[in-house]
């Protein structure tokens, strides 16, 4: 706790930003979710034959997985993209659900009778509704917001993979680092802010169900608009509106090189950045670069060229102006390389490679039938991974490779889970694990050297931004990113911290 309590105190301005964030995204989708719902659950209670696909309809709506539904879109047109805007959207698809259902069941739980006096007493069907209907149906609406609230609080967490913010920074940064500290910096609060609003609302549903009255549920949908725009205000003020945004994958090295831009381009110009950092994967890295929500990330060229152009791997000579030309087309500027190559390293236990007299990848295949393999989805997935590697290698295991989250993969072949897997070369826990790296011996994977690309709209906007990045290019060598890597990983420490550090020493 004491560890806990440090991290805050040392981060309470960013600690308070992301709370701020996670609380303007909850804010704002359940109050347009019940702006949405509560019409749409009205007009499902006076309709009973539309009511049931109506329900389907947000049904399906809530069983597609979060991350899944940020994936569909982010290439969607107004509603789609990288950051606040998209997450605001899934998560208000979420939360209607669960107030259009309440909106219904409340609506359709009224006794007969108190209509057909209010009926027989001269009320119009919008008096009925407005003075009758909601007021005892509240409760009900109120325990669907009340719902959906929670839900979302959880899976704005999520959010921060696109760029939106919110307290899921610190959960993925703390992944990423298999740090618990960093976790349950983002966990904790994310929890106890869903108690609160859960025991807020619940209080409010209380009021509602002893005054039998809608007032109470005005007062809390008001309430959570005046929330959402203050926070939304506070916000504003303490992130001005940047000039660059600064991306990166959601894995320790590529968080490291997108401090590394960040910290030079505000060393080297006056143009103010910021860092959209842990978004996913290559895919919605480049679609955060080509729609310009991200100005500029680090890329590897291998990847690009295979798992981005979808073009062979050719030889390691033309691969480097090959992506360089492809970017072109799309109007992206990719800089030369920074100085390090960070192909896909094939790890095992370096006991395990003593006892078996494994060099090389080849050596592999006399122990594969009896090894078990796992890898991260991207390797399996990818031109240039698993299947490829197999073919060329020969390589057949005793059962289809585990499938296992990038960040923890190396601990897991550490403690023997798995036997064999595709990592980092320059990943700083290879030599802290005890892992070891068999030869490409017959040389499958093209060059991977890390590249910085950008939108050469804003290159030509801001053509400062040239300058300051190719301070950097050839600088970093792979024993400097591997030492970079371990100083995140196995020290514990702050990823802008060791990019600074490293500045210092290159000046």
């Amino acid at each position: 706790m004491s560890a806990l309590l440090a991290f805050y105190a040392a981060n309470q301005a960013e600690v308070l930003a992301r709370l701020g964030e996670h609380i303007v995204l909850v804010a704002v989708s359940i109050a347009i979710a019940a702006a949405i719902g509560i019409p749409l659950g009205i007009f499902a209670a006076r309709q009973p034959a539309l009511a049931r696909p109506l329900i389907g309809l947000a049904n399906l709506a809530q069983t597609i997985p979060s991350l899944a539904l940020f994936g569909f879109l982010i290439p969607l047109p107004f509603i789609g993209g990288i950051g606040t805007r998209t997450a605001l959207v899934a998560l208000t698809l979420y939360a209607v659900l669960p107030i259009v259902r309440t909106t219904v069941s409340g609506l359709q739980g009224v006794d007969r009778a108190v209509l057909e006096c209010a009926a027989a007493m001269g009320m119009t069907r919008r008096q009925v509704l407005r003075q009758v209907e909601l007021p005892l149906a509240a409760p009900a609406i109120l325990a669907g917001i009340r719902v959906a609230t929670v839900v979302s609080v959880g899976t704005a967490t999520i959010a921060s993979a696109i760029g939106a913010g919110g307290l899921g920074d610190y959960i993925f940064r703390g992944l990423s680092m298999v740090d618990p500290i960093v976790i349950l910096a983002g966990a904790l609060p994310a929890a106890l802010l869903a108690l609160a609003a859960d025991g807020l609302l619940a209080l409010a549903g209380r009021a509602v169900d002893r005054r039998k009255g809608s007032r109470p549920l005005r007062l809390a949908l008001a309430t959570l608009a005046v929330v959402a725009i203050a926070a939304g205000g506070w916000l504003y003020r303490a992130n001005p509106a940047a000039a660059i945004t600064v991306g990166s994958k959601n894995f320790t090295e590529q968080v490291i090189l997108g401090e590394l831009l960040a910290l030079t381009i505000e060393r080297h110009t006056s143009l103010t950045v910021q860092r959209r950092l842990n978004l996913g994967g290559l895919l919605v890295s480049d679609e955060a670069l080509r729609s310009g929500d991200v100005d500029v990330y680090v890329e590897y060229t291998g990847t690009a060229l295979t798992a981005l152009f979808n073009e062979p791997i050719g030889t390691p000579a033309t691969v480097s102006e090959r992506v360089r030309t492809l970017y072109a087309s799309r109007g992206i500027t990719m800089l030369p390389s920074l100085g390090f190559n960070n192909t896909f390293a094939i790890l095992v236990r370096a006991d395990a490679a003593r006892a078996e007299k494994l060099a090389a990848i080849s050596d592999l295949a006399r122990v594969a039938p009896q090894w078990k393999a796992g890898f991260g989805y991207e390797f399996l997935e990818r031109p240039d991974g698993f299947k490829g590697l197999a073919a060329a290698y020969g390589l057949r295991f005793a059962e289809p490779p585990r499938v296992m989250d990038l960040n923890l993969i190396y601990r897991a072949l550490s403690a023997g889970e798995i036997d064999v897997t595709a990592g980092d070369a320059t990943n700083g826990l290879i030599q802290s694990l005890g892992l070891a790296i068999l030869a490409d011996d017959r040389d499958y994977f093209p060059p991977y050297d890390a590249v910085p690309v950008i939108n050469t709209a804003t290159l030509l906007r801001y053509p400062e931004l040239d300058r300051a990045i190719r301070t950097l290019v050839g600088r970093i060598s792979a024993t400097d990113m591997q030492r970079m890597n371990y100083a995140v990983d196995g020290q514990r420490r702050a990823a802008k911290d060791v990019a600074r550090e490293f500045l210092d020493t290159i000046r």
